[in-house]
């Protein structure tokens, strides 16, 4: 039964996303829209099962969503702080780096997550990644201190990845 679980749902968490996306997006809460948002749910996760050999495991969502909040708060910040640089800092008084961030993670899935979180933050952008994945390269619009920003990604959001793909 169970080998019929995992077969049939090989992402459950993806399956029940699906289908609260197909909900969304037709604006409609109904009986019909759940069942066949659903169907979408199992069809597609199913579907594209060959293509995710690798799942992670141990996946721990409680620290996984107290690393959204701190990502949400460094998004905020870097906003005002990225405004302020605009603002008040001339053009020709810009810092900007190149920082190559040796990566502790494994994990592709973990990296991946590093990786947006690094872009999403305003004033950052992950523009490679080393062959072997072992190395990230960072832009950073203005610093003082590429190592103290290197440091700063690698304890502030490396070490709770580290955590949450376990």
């Amino acid at each position: 039964m169970k080998r019929l679980y995992n077969w049939l749902l090989p992402h459950p968490l993806l399956t029940l996303l699906l289908a609260l996306v197909w909900i969304l997006l037709q604006n409609e809460l109904s009986a019909g829209m759940a069942v066949f948002g659903l169907i979408l749910g199992i069809i597609i996760p199913r579907g594209t099962a060959i293509w995710w050999p690798d799942q992670p495991n141990g996946l721990h969502l409680g620290k996984m969503a107290s690393y959204t909040l701190v990502v949400l708060w460094d998004i905020l910040v870097a906003n005002i702080e990225v405004a302020w640089i605009v603002l008040t800092v001339p053009n020709a008084k810009l810092k900007p780096a190149w920082i190559v961030i040796p990566l502790d993670l494994r994990m592709p899935e973990a990296i991946t997550v590093l990786a947006g979180t690094i872009t999403l933050t305003p004033g950052t952008v992950s523009a490679d990644l080393s062959d072997q994945g072992r190395c990230l390269l960072v832009h950073v619009l203005h610093t003082d201190d590429p190592d103290a920003v290197r440091d700063d990604i690698k304890s502030r959001y490396e070490s709770r990845l580290m955590e949450i793909f376990t």
